[in-house]
């Protein structure tokens, strides 16, 4: 089979990577930023190699023409499927589906529980059949991962009525997840089928607690709003505190929306920043608060997450936050030896794989690659359609 292109598509960006070798890393990453505003820009990688930015001009102005534009740039052989992280697959979809009319009026009817996400997708799954025309394209999905989580854990405590128009517990970032289940062996040999807690720490942050290899718990819920304080995203968050909000500050549904999604979290803790580099620089009152806060929630869902599986006998961390911040790992750590977890200081400063104690249980350090199970589900998925 010939190369894969990985899309992964949101609002104003799309990320891109080019997969033709057997290997994990992908021939060729972009970015395309600012879509639908005069300054958008492509960034090329070949190999982590950097080209300079270029200014897409008309190019830009949509997701249909910014692929155009930055597709033959990729690469000079014809691209014989193309793979779409798709946040969403609600009840219907439990692995990577090849994308028909069928799927397509599918994705869109699940347009309700991920409005932020979703469209971006169906976007991005039309522009590339207009760039590629005839191309298979198969929808990954983020959800699909959770499919094996219990009922009791997925079921939330509402009215049939409520639950049967599909509020239930999905959990996201499972392509992430299911790139840390393939690499545990590496690590842990077949201790990888154990109680394992995996932390993916970023702008959107949530835990999934495995066994077998398998999510049998995560703090995500029926939407990327529930579990983790993330960046700008509030995580756990009283039901009643929203229907304040709109009943006795004022606000209206679309105002509510953007405290839930763009306002809160490290953003609204803070005051100032959602980036966890800027927070531990600085050294004000309210960020130490934000990242207090950041920590409190993260130890109290690992605990939950190893109450859930019954027991832990390994943490993972992942996402940007979750590779690179190595005084939040500190912090996470210390309050987490009761589970026989103990960090070495100096492992940890270098972000190195294993960063635990050596009579610790393991402490690792994952980078996140969910390219590169999205080229794999596509390549399986094209081949065999």
């Amino acid at each position: 089979m010939g190369p894969i292109l990985v899309v992964n598509a949101g609002s104003s960006s799309i990320k891109l990577a080019v997969f033709s070798g057997a290997d994990d890393t992908p021939d060729v990453s972009a970015v395309i930023e600012r879509i639908g505003q005069p300054d958008a820009l492509l960034s090329i990688k070949h190999r982590g190699a950097k080209t300079p930015p270029q200014q897409l001009d008309e190019a830009g102005a949509s997701h249909a023409s910014a692929l155009s534009a930055a597709l033959p740039q990729l690469t000079d052989t014809s691209i014989s499927a193309v793979g779409h992280r798709v946040v969403h697959g609600g009840a219907e979809f439990a692995a990577s589906k090849l994308i028909d009319d069928d799927v397509i009026a599918a994705l869109e009817r699940l347009v309700p529980l991920a409005r932020t996400h979703q469209p971006h997708h169906l976007a991005a799954i039309a522009a590339i059949a207009e760039a590629l025309p005839g191309v298979p394209q198969v929808a990954c999905f983020d959800t699909a991962f959770h499919a094996t989580i219990p009922e009791p854990a997925r079921t939330l405590a509402l009215p049939a009525g409520v639950r049967e128009a599909g509020v239930r517990r999905y959990g996201f970032h499972g392509l992430s997840y299911r790139w840390i289940v393939e690499q545990l062996p590496l690590y842990l040999g077949a201790a990888a089928d154990g109680r394992v807690v995996a932390a993916h720490l970023g702008n959107g942050a949530s835990l999934a607690g495995l066994s077998q290899r398998q999510s049998r718990a995560t703090t995500m819920s029926f939407t990327p709003l529930d579990g983790l304080v993330m960046g700008e995203r509030p995580g756990l968050t009283d039901p009643g505190a929203i229907l304040f909000m709109q009943e006795e500050m004022g606000l209206s549904l679309s105002e509510v929306r953007d405290v839930l999604f763009k306002q809160s979290g490290l953003l609204g803790l803070s005051g100032h920043s959602n980036d966890m580099r800027t927070l531990l620089e600085a050294d004000d009152p309210a960020s130490r608060l934000a990242l207090a806060v950041y920590v409190h929630r993260v130890v109290r869902e690992v605990g939950a997450m190893a109450a859930e599986i019954g027991g832990l006998d390994a943490l993972v961390f992942t996402g940007g936050v979750g590779e690179n911040a190595a005084p939040i790992r500190e912090a996470i750590v210390d309050r987490l030896g009761w589970l026989g977890l103990d960090l070495d200081p100096n492992a940890n400063a270098e972000n190195q794989a294993v960063v635990g104690e050596d009579d610790s249980k393991p402490i690792l350090i994952i980078p996140a690659n969910e390219e590169a199970i999205i080229a794999k589900d596509t390549a399986e998925v094209a081949l065999t359609a």
